[in-house]
């Protein structure tokens, strides 16, 4: 007689998986940064690592992006919303950011866009926010002035962090366009179709902004330097491409089909901590004690603010905006 496997542990071992895939996403978003910066530092523009990272990506993900051409008529807007914006100007902005300075400082600016989302909901929209979600607000905006230490003048160089506010607020821009129409229901467009084509639009407008033409190629046939250890410039171009960009969206996708929205939302705060460990380690990028205090405060504040969301049609004051229930997918950018 077969064996019949009830309901619940089923479900149990979906969540289990749900949770192993959104953490391997955390993981291979927070090691975009590492593999970026010794190529910056090699010699080449911030610019032209993000347009190989996303040309890179978009010719990996174009059969999917044939498959779901529908895509085009359907959803223009979004489309072209999520490539300027959830692509090219959040990536842009990161990796110009961390030219200048630390990557898990970069990404804990980048972790305010659930409080700016929350700012744009009650100041713009004038819709009420809860009062969990202000709390994460203050939290966030506190752990961030603990990070970027404003005791001491600002420790860190002034344009790196206006260059993660930039792809924090193009987060909120993402954020915002993707709220429109996320009533759809079953007519909300696939997720996978939308990264693709996010990036097919993000790898056009890079190429006009960052013109690839005028690239020093030499520097991917030789190796950066990893905090004294040289390592190929292929080899870290192909982890950008391949692992932090790929591999990142599609288990990010797939883990949040197994869980719910806010749960691998929150996984995906892991994603900060994660690259501030690899960065620490890979790059000696040492964080000083109260910077990382702040930093654990503004993930706490970060989760407050996207875990205190009311269930979809609840009339209760919103707590942020709709990038999760419109594409099903966390919050990942980088």
């Amino acid at each position: 007689m077969p064996v019949r496997t009830s309901q619940s542990s089923q479900g149990s071992r979906g969540k289990g998986m749900g949770l192993g895939l959104a953490l391997a996403s955390a993981l291979a978003f927070g090691g975009s940064g590492v593999a970026a910066k010794p190529l910056i530092e090699a010699g080449l523009d911030p610019l032209h690592v993000v347009w190989l990272r996303v040309a890179g990506a978009a010719l990996v993900m174009l059969p999917l992006a044939v498959r779901h051409r529908a895509l085009l008529r359907r959803r223009p807007a979004l489309l072209a919303g999520f490539g300027l914006l959830g692509v090219a100007g959040v990536q842009a902005f990161y990796f110009a950011s961390i030219s200048r300075i630390p990557v898990g400082v970069a990404l804990l600016v980048e972790y305010l866009a659930p409080a700016l989302v929350l700012g744009w909901v009650r100041f713009v929209q004038r819709r009420p926010v809860t009062r969990a979600a202000a709390l994460g607000v203050v939290l966030a905006v506190g752990g961030l002035a603990c990070v970027v230490e404003v005791w001491a003048g600002l420790g860190f160089d002034a344009l790196g962090l206006l260059l993660a506010l930039g792809a924090a607020c193009c987060q909120v821009g993402y954020f915002v366009l993707s709220d429109q129409g996320s009533d759809a229901a079953d007519e909300a467009p696939d997720p996978l179709g939308v990264i693709a084509y996010g990036l097919l639009v993000g790898a056009a407008v890079l190429t006009v902004v960052a013109r690839p033409w005028s690239m020093d190629w030499a520097v991917l046939a030789d190796s950066a330097d990893m905090n004294g250890t040289p390592v190929a410039a292929a080899l870290l171009l192909s982890w950008i491409v391949l692992i932090a960009t790929v591999v990142a969206y599609v288990t990010g996708v797939v883990s949040v089909r197994r869980l719910s929205p806010q749960v691998a939302g929150v996984v995906a705060c892991l994603e900060a901590v994660i690259a501030t460990v690899l960065a620490w380690i890979l790059l000696g990028e040492h964080l000083s004690a109260p910077q990382i205090i702040g930093g654990a405060v503004v993930l706490l504040g970060a989760f407050i603010a996207q875990s205190s969301a009311p269930s979809k049609g609840s009339p209760e004051p919103v707590a942020s905006g709709g990038a999760e229930r419109e594409l099903s997918a966390p919050d990942h950018a980088r």
